[in-house]
């Protein structure tokens, strides 16, 4: 959730960050300043110091912090003209902070706050006093480019966090450590699952055979779910010609976030950054009428965006990847039932994979906007009876909508409670128009529809990203890569194994019979690392009465069972698409 820049977590994370730039300061010698924001995980400072800061210099800056708030000085704002400002930074040799200086517009009130020795080019607000800022940690050291620009210097970006109590700061640490088990970058590596290859390029995914078993299998639940849903699915090049980007605005808008151009039949065309316009025209194919709408379109379009290489990060940011995309097309008395509609289908679907705690968030009419202001009206009206017909809690963001249409954003919470952007319902009165979209109405005449972006999961590679670290690599049946490990306890009993696997085969089942001359107790292990959801052990015993010893995550050993009951539980867990497996330990006694 963003942070209010006037609640008291926001005062206090911002002045926790100018108490670590005093540290610094303090430590450390020609240190440069640049910006030092609160966010919502903790702040961060940008520095261009000689020294290289590491975790190891994190306990000294920590010491140094703890001081300088006990010294419990007050945070003093100094409102200043331009000329002063530019004075008093010069003096203080801040190279960073004059280009600062001149990106604050004429006529606005230029701030300095002070505390102690040190002084800070800044907007606030802050606490009182440094001793306001209570339970904090540092977290880690990155790298960041000045302004964000690969052509400007490298400066050092300390990160930390701060919180109202040490209760809250220990429940936030454990949850960091929680997720640093999760990394989706680590399991990916662990369980075989995807690899990004320096050499190919960064931010770009190679789906390894189990990543691409599980992706397949969200695919295929997505298609069928959107045919069950009303949606045709549509399919659309990869390239266009420059003329498309410029009618669609994004040559115009959007230059910085595509690559370069190649020339083809002298032609230039350009790889597609977004679906949005190869819709629109199979939607010109034809000429509509009332009675054609809603159209309800979606794709899996795979897209590709230049990103910045400090903000790439393993498949929650990358450059190439496949969107669950939709469009929806439809006349002014159909809006509401197809916002509805749309929401509806992503909690759904949400629901389906696991994820239950859904928040919204709704974003209205910017200051810079094109359209008709009643439209805009009309459409956001739509979007918030949506949200309250379904019972969502949601909160306004007033102003925050796109140019081109209000939206709303879906927010998930995963297993240990971290908050995730992910679905968005969004209008756009802005391509209709550049592409001169129209359907005839009752009346006979032209009409101008409306036009609905929607995207349900987002991208499929940030989607998996954050589905690996929300079951911690432990996928349920439904979408596990291999579902059942079938383990000889013997060489004796691999024939009896592999005809239960042909069983298994029959069934559809994903499956392996672990042939390996390792002791049980080590087959098992490895089954356990891979998170296999079944292990069906098979030694002389089960041989004879054609049985198998059965191990079910996360339960352990829950007892031996008829073969053909095992079957059926794995039949109806994975037609269910049950989140977890349903077989319990035998009764004892």
């Amino acid at each position: 959730m963003k942070l209010d820049v006037t609640s008291d977590l926001y005062k206090m994370r911002h002045s926790a960050a100018h108490v670590m730039a005093a540290a610094v300061c303090r430590l450390f010698s020609d240190v440069q300043l640049d910006i030092g924001p609160p966010t919502e995980e903790g702040f961060y400072y940008d520095f261009d110091v000689p020294h290289r800061l590491t975790p190891e210099d994190f306990e000294a800056i920590e010491r140094e912090m703890a001081a300088f708030i006990k010294e419990d000085h007050p945070f003093e704002c100094l409102t200043v003209s331009r000329p002063e400002a530019a004075a008093m930074i010069e003096a203080m040799g801040q190279r960073y902070k004059l280009e600062r200086l001149a990106d604050i517009p004429e006529g606005e009130p230029i701030t300095f706050y002070r505390c102690g020795e040190f002084v800070d080019l800044c907007r606030g607000p802050h606490v009182e006093r440094t001793g306001g800022v209570k339970a904090f940690k540092l977290l880690s050291v990155a790298g960041s480019y000045y302004r964000g620009r690969e052509t400007n210097p490298m400066l050092q970006r300390l990160y930390g966090t701060a919180f109202p109590s040490d209760k809250q700061l220990r429940v936030h640490l454990k949850q960091l450590e929680e997720a640093k088990q999760r990394d989706h970058r680590k399991l990916g590596k662990e369980l075989d699952l995807f690899s990004l290859q320096e050499d190919v390029g960064p931010g770009l995914i190679h789906w390894h055979p189990k990543g691409a078993r599980i992706r397949s299998e969200i695919e295929s639940y997505w298609r069928q779910a959107h045919l069950d849903g009303g949606y045709d699915l549509l399919y659309s090049p990869h390239i266009g010609r420059a003329g498309l980007w410029e009618t669609s605005g994004h040559l115009d808008f959007y230059k910085e976030g595509m690559y370069a151009p190649m020339e083809i039949d002298e032609n230039p065309y350009y790889v597609k950054p977004m679906n949005c316009p190869f819709h629109i025209k199979i939607y010109q194919s034809h000429k509509r009428s009332y009675r054609d709408l809603p159209l309800r379109w979606a794709e899996l379009g795979t897209v590709y965006r230049y990103e910045k290489a400090g903000v790439l990060h393993g498949l929650l940011r990358v450059r190439g990847f496949t969107q669950d995309d939709a469009h929806i097309f439809c006349t002014p008395a159909q809006v509401e039932a197809e916002i509805a509609r749309a929401v509806r289908f992503a909690i759904a679907m949400w629901h389906t994979f696991g994820f239950t705690n859904i928040s919204a968030y709704l974003s209205t009419r910017p200051d810079k906007a094109v359209g008709d202001p009643q439209r805009w009206e009309q459409a956001t009206a739509s979007l918030e009876a949506a949200l309250q017909a379904e019972g969502i809690p949601y909160e306004t963001d007033h102003g925050g909508g796109a140019f081109y249409g209000p939206k709303i954003d879906l927010k998930v919470k995963d297993a240990i409670g971290r908050e995730w952007q992910m679905s968005t319902v969004q209008f756009d009165f802005n391509l209709p128009d550049r592409f001169q979209l129209t359907y005839v109405g009752e009346d006979g005449r032209e009409h101008v529809p409306y036009m609905i972006h929607r995207a349900l999961l987002g991208s499929l590679e940030r989607f998996f990203g954050i589905m690996v670290e929300h079951y911690a690599g432990a996928f349920p049946l439904w979408l596990a890569p291999e579902q059942v490990r079938v383990l000889p306890l013997t060489e004796k009993q691999q024939e009896y194994a592999l005809a239960v696997g042909e069983r298994l085969r029959q069934t559809g089942r994903r499956f392996t019979v672990d042939e390996r001359a390792d002791k049980i107790g080590a087959k098992i292990r490895h089954a356990q690392l891979a998170k296999i959801p079944y292990m069906l052990i098979v030694g002389p015993k089960e041989e004879q009465a054609g049985t198998v010893a059965v191990r079910a995550r996360p339960h352990g050993d829950v007892g031996v069972r008829a073969l053909d009951e095992v079957l059926d539980i794995l039949d109806q867990e994975n037609a269910e698409r049950l989140l977890a497996t349903t077989m319990e330990p035998t009764p004892k006694g």
